[in-house]
């Protein structure tokens, strides 16, 4: 079954299945959801099915392995291939696309584009999603990296609130910026393969394997940081996506926040460190520095807010920093914690605007907190949803938000002791806000304009019972995540050399070396 081009039919399912809503006849909005839905879970159903055959122990770089000449002229080449770290974050893709068009049912119904146009772009958002995380080329990534702006131009530009065409192109134009500098150090990087063997190539596995300048190094790593931070969204790159955030429908800010926004991370990770291990030491403090103010500044900023999709998306913003905390301390421990705390952060993200798109629907569409109060009251099981996703927001022990932060900062202080002790005390700052938002919403007298106010209905609980599932079923139980992502993170640990590189932690139900037990 190994030979079988996994990677590449889940590409393509989503894709055909935006071809086919596209050529739908007109007035069929209904069916072209329905295309939608049934073309994602095929997707969810291909991607459970290759996991299930990932062999974690594997002393393979990549696995399920594709690779045809595109450009051979330029050394380019079609080349896909998952490790731990890119499967667990294809597969948090496929998870959260289903479940946003099923919760985001009606949110092209009363929007200025057509409900066909909205939910193709999902499917074509989902094809650039999964393949931004399999490429091995990294002009394939670039390309993908860049494609994925289109999408969600559109989804922001056409389907926003009333300050869209604002927000959609405030982030194409972060975006293009930071594109436009990783495709410098792109083509640098082709020079200096070039110049080191003769013939230029854009294959990850052989740029990893150069032994480049420190001073080149730190010149084109740059390039690729400065488009991830921006992607990520990093402070004081991050001005973006408090609006994009608050224009976008809830479903699109989800994929926006819970996964694109990974991509900046991961990128990190797997271009920046590995391509780049002496510059990413070298820079490590400044990111470290700059990790640790988006910590609060993103904390201090979501406790001010008083539009609830605008305080998630500082939230975000300072979860991001624990995250790019976890890969700059350069400890396995810290870096299992940074891929484990995406996929929390991607779950709890989507809980939390899901649940705050379906109180918007029930009155007037308003974002702003001041307008909700008792909701617990009228709407008991949202009121629940609602506490599940503000806990796991806030990293609550058994949520698998808790066992993200517990490494990162765990591997924080194996190797700086106050740098750790300074971000625990962000961790006080999110239970604030957290908390005080609903105690805000969910508690207290309610607001005579509530009354009545229904509760969750089937399909909406439907979309919400997957994530929840999965928050607190890996925050008990890591072992199957931890064994996908321990092996890649050594072997990333390994190839950057990390001066005193740390043992991956085993958390009960997994051993030294990553196993399960």
């Amino acid at each position: 079954m190994t030979s079988f081009p996994w990677l590449t039919t889940l590409m393509a399912v989503p894709l055909v299945g935006s071809v086919l809503i596209v050529l739908l006849p007109k007035g069929r909005a209904v069916l072209a959801k329905q295309v939608a839905l049934l073309f994602s879970i095929v997707t969810l159903g291909l991607t459970i099915a290759m996991a299930l055959q990932f062999q974690a122990d594997s002393t393979e770089p990549f696995q399920f392995v594709e690779s045809q000449p595109w450009i051979p002229a330029f050394g380019i080449s079609y080349s896909v291939g998952v490790d731990g770290i890119s499967l667990v974050l294809i597969a948090l893709a496929a998870t959260l696309v289903p479940v946003v068009i099923l919760a985001g049912w009606n949110d092209a119904d009363d929007s200025r584009g057509t409900v066909k146009g909205y939910f193709a772009l999902i499917m074509v958002l989902e094809t650039l999603m999964i393949g931004v995380f399999a490429a091995t080329d990294v002009f394939l990534f670039y390309v993908f990296f860049e494609a994925m702006l289109i999408p969600v131009y559109f989804m922001i530009g056409r389907y926003g609130g009333v300050q869209r065409s604002y927000a959609a192109v405030k982030f194409l134009l972060y975006s293009l910026l930071g594109g436009l500098f990783m495709l410098a150090a792109l083509i640098g990087l082709y020079v200096v393969s070039a110049q080191m063997t003769g013939t230029g190539t854009f294959d990850f596995l052989s740029l990893a394997s150069l032994d480049i300048d420190p001073d080149v190094q730190k010149l084109l790593f740059l390039g690729f940081f400065f488009a991830f931070a921006i992607k990520a969204p990093l402070w004081p790159f991050h001005t973006w996506l408090p609006d994009a955030a608050a224009e976008s429908k809830p479903g699109t800010a989800v994929l926006l926040i819970g996964v694109l926004d990974k991509v900046g991370t991961f990128g990190m990770i797997r271009y920046c460190l590995e391509i780049f291990p002496a510059a990413s030491e070298f820079y490590a403090p400044v990111v470290i520095g700059m990790a640790l103010v988006g910590i609060f500044y993103g904390a201090f900023v979501a406790l001010s807010q008083t539009d609830m999709k605008r305080l998630f998306a500082y939230s975000s913003m300072s979860h991001f920093g624990f995250i790019a905390l976890g890969i700059f301390v350069f400890t396995s421990t810290g870096q299992s914690g940074s891929v484990v705390y995406m996929v929390a952060h991607g779950l709890s993200t989507a809980a939390l605007f899901l649940t705050a798109g379906f109180l918007m629907s029930r009155y007037r569409g308003s974002s702003y907190i001041g307008d909700y109060a008792g909701v617990n009251k009228v709407a008991p099981v949202l009121a629940g949803f609602f506490m599940v996703a503000a806990l796991s927001s806030l990293a609550l022990p058994g949520m698998v938000s808790f066992i993200g932060e517990f490494l990162v900062l765990l591997g924080t202080f194996e190797r700086y002791l106050w740098i750790g002790a300074l971000a625990t005390v962000g961790i006080v700052i999110t239970a604030a806000y957290v908390l005080r938002l609903y105690q805000r919403t969910m508690t207290g007298p309610l607001k005579p304009e509530l009354e009545g106010m229904k509760d969750l209905g089937g399909r909406e609980i439907t979309a919400l019972v997957p994530i929840a599932a999965l928050t607190i079923v890996l925050g008990l139980f890591p072992a199957p995540l931890l064994n996908v992502i321990n092996p890649t993170v050594d072997r990333v640990m390994t190839s950057v050399g990390a001066s005193d590189p740390s043992p991956t932690l085993a958390l009960p139900g997994t051993a030294a070396d990553g196993t399960a037990k």
